[in-house]
């Protein structure tokens, strides 16, 4: 194993060893929940080890509870876009119900979305949902948002630049 990497692994064992116990505690303050908050310290370290950044951390806590925040805030919102999906769902007619396969490919879409749209402005946000997932018009867009076409085409165009810089980042290592 070059010495590269067996410096990185002891500088990711040392920082799991002297702050994961902080970090879980830091994490169940806030979430009130023991289990969680351990899914989110290993998702924590992940991040660390994959960033393959740990020789580099000088503050260790703020580090990590920066990349914890980061992570409580996508799970707070997986967990909204669950609930509201299951709502939705309550709605359905029985024979129409999607099967359990259906749903977590459903829920997965969604997700997707929402990480997709990430970092858009609400107005932008809402007129492109409009648009594509609603198929309004962008007339109608206007009206319902109670802006001008112009606004309506220059978010779109602002929305369709983040998705495909958005998809490109994803496809990128």
């Amino acid at each position: 194993m070059p010495a590269d990497d067996l410096s990185l692994r002891s500088a990711v064992n040392t920082l799991y060893s002297e702050h994961q116990s902080w970090l879980h505690g830091w994490l169940r303050q806030r979430l009130g929940n023991a289990c969680d908050a351990a899914d989110l310290v290993q998702d924590t370290f992940v991040r660390v080890i994959t960033a393959r950044n740990a020789m580099q951390i000088r503050e260790p806590r703020p580090y990590l509870s920066r990349v914890a925040k980061g992570l409580l805030i996508d799970l707070f919102r997986r967990r909204s876009l669950e609930q509201s999906y299951l709502e939705a769902l309550a709605n359905v007619p029985e024979a129409e119900y999607p099967s359990a396969e259906e749903q977590a490919i459903l829920l997965q879409a969604l997700l997707d979305i929402d990480r997709m749209l990430e970092g858009l402005g609400s107005k932008v946000r809402q007129a492109f949902i409009l648009s594509q997932f609603d198929g309004l018009t962008y007339p109608q867009i206007a009206e319902r948002l109670g802006i001008s076409e112009r606004s309506v085409n220059n978010y779109m165009a602002k929305a369709m630049e983040h998705c495909c810089l958005m998809q490109i980042r994803m496809q990128c290592p």
